[in-house]
């Protein structure tokens, strides 16, 4: 008998489910294990540059890894839309954040900020920390289904990425598109 392959929209939906369910002590257990996990990697460790989501609904919470980076001094940038384009823009803290496409915090006025620049020669010095929906143990990701980070990495596979999420986000098996970017990592806690 043939297993029954689930659409992303089916695996979307049904683990979003799961993330809204999750009671406090849930999401703070979680968020504490992934920022000591993140600010104790490699990756992070060496980074200059920080691209990071800002959470939103009930996305894990990054607030605490790009508050930390901002005291050591790296660079922060964080996302921002533009019709189908998505490019990250420098932050300095909270206060630079405004509601952005369909609510979620970006960065205020992003035409007077510095926009990131990606270069291939400081790659190694760059992190970038991915949301979604869903992940699997091959690092196939679903997002929420506008493929912004599938395109915006479409010419920058040398970039450290790491997917993160609660671990009710981890699923069996997602069939992955050819235009699918698969992080280099995922870590769900």
């Amino acid at each position: 008998m043939e297993e029954k392959r689930l659409s992303k929209s089916e695996i979307r939906r049904s683990v979003l489910k799961l993330r809204d369910q999750l009671t406090t002590a849930e999401r703070e257990r979680s968020e504490i294990l992934l920022t000591e996990r993140i600010l104790g990697h490699q990756w992070y460790y060496g980074a200059e540059e920080l691209l990071v989501f800002i959470s939103f609904g009930s996305e894990i919470d990054t607030a605490p890894i790009w508050t930390e980076a901002l005291r050591q001094k790296k660079k922060v940038y964080a996302p921002c839309v533009c019709g189908e384009k998505m490019e990250f823009y420098r932050i300095l803290g909270r206060e630079d954040l405004r509601a952005g496409y369909k609510g979620i915090p970006e960065p205020s006025e992003p035409e007077k900020r510095e926009r990131f620049v990606f270069a291939e020669s400081r790659a190694a010095r760059v992190l970038m920390l991915m949301p979604g929906a869903a992940f699997d143990p091959y690092r196939s990701r679903i997002g929420y289904g506008k493929g912004y980070y599938d395109r915006y990495l479409a010419d920058k596979t040398s970039l450290h990425t790491i997917a993160v999420g609660y671990r009710c986000q981890m699923v069996e098996r997602i069939w992955a598109d050819d235009t699918d970017i698969k992080p280099m990592q995922v870590i769900c806690l």
